[in-house]
C-alpha cells in the first residue's frame, strides 16, 4: 500500500515543474507574436508609390495615367516629382520674386508648369510636342493639366522634392495650388514607399 502510494506521488509533477512549463509556454507565446507583428509590419501595403524624375510630356503623362488607374483601382498612390519633373508643378500664372541668378536661369530654361513639357523622342523642334497634342485632343486623350486635376480629385498624394527645389531655385509660392501638396526629402519618401505593392521610376 505504501509502495503504491509512493508511485503515485512520483508519478505527479511536483509544483515548482508546472511553473517552469508554463513560463516556457509563455515564452514560445510571445515569440510568436512578435514573428506575427514583424510578418505585419514586411507584409505590402495596398500602394503605388512612384518616383517621378522626367520632366518629358509622355513620360510625365504616363505616371499620372498609371497614379489615377491605381486609385481607380482601390489603391493608395503617393508621387514625389524629383529633379526635371519638379518644374512640371510650377504654376505659369504665379510670379515669385527674390530669385538669384541661377534661380532666375532654371526658371527660364525650365518649363513652367504642366502645358509646357515637350516629347522625350520625335519632339523635332517642338513640332513634335505640337503634333502629338493635336493627336491627343482628337482622340480625346486627357492633357497633362487635366490628369494632373484628376489626380488631385481622386486623392494621389504628391510630394515635391526640397533639395531639387533649392537647387534649381523654386519656391513654394510658385507651385500648382494640388489638394495636399507636401514638400519632403527623399526618407519622407522612403517611409511612404519602403512598404508598397509596388514601386516604379519614372
Amino acid at each position: 500500500m505504501a509502495e503504491n502510494l509512493v508511485k503515485k506521488a512520483d508519478g505527479f509533477e511536483q509544483p515548482g515543474q508546472n511553473i517552469e512549463r508554463f513560463e516556457e509556454i509563455d515564452k514560445k507565446v510571445a515569440e510568436l507574436q512578435a514573428q506575427i507583428e514583424s510578418l505585419s509590419r514586411e507584409t505590402p501595403e495596398n500602394k503605388l508609390s512612384i518616383i517621378a524624375f522626367s520632366g518629358d510630356l509622355d513620360k510625365a503623362l504616363a505616371s499620372l495615367i498609371i497614379a489615377t488607374g491605381a486609385v481607380a483601382m482601390g489603391m493608395d498612390v503617393v508621387m514625389f516629382f524629383t529633379f526635371w519633373g519638379t518644374p512640371l508643378l510650377r504654376d505659369g500664372k504665379k510670379k515669385v520674386g527674390g530669385k538669384d541668378m541661377m534661380g532666375k536661369m532654371f526658371g527660364k530654361m525650365l518649363p513652367k508648369g504642366a502645358g509646357k513639357p515637350k516629347l522625350s523622342k520625335m519632339n523635332m523642334g517642338g513640332m513634335g510636342t505640337v503634333m502629338m497634342k493635336s493627336l491627343m485632343e482628337k482622340k480625346n486623350v486627357a492633357s497633362l493639366e487635366e490628369m494632373l486635376n484628376l489626380a488631385g480629385e481622386l486623392g494621389v498624394r504628391i510630394f515635391i522634392c526640397e533639395m531639387s527645389m533649392d537647387l534649381m531655385g523654386f519656391k513654394r509660392e510658385e507651385m500648382v495650388d494640388y489638394p495636399g501638396l507636401s514638400y519632403a526629402g527623399v526618407a519622407t519618401f522612403l517611409e511612404e514607399a519602403k512598404n508598397s505593392k509596388v514601386q516604379l521610376f519614372i
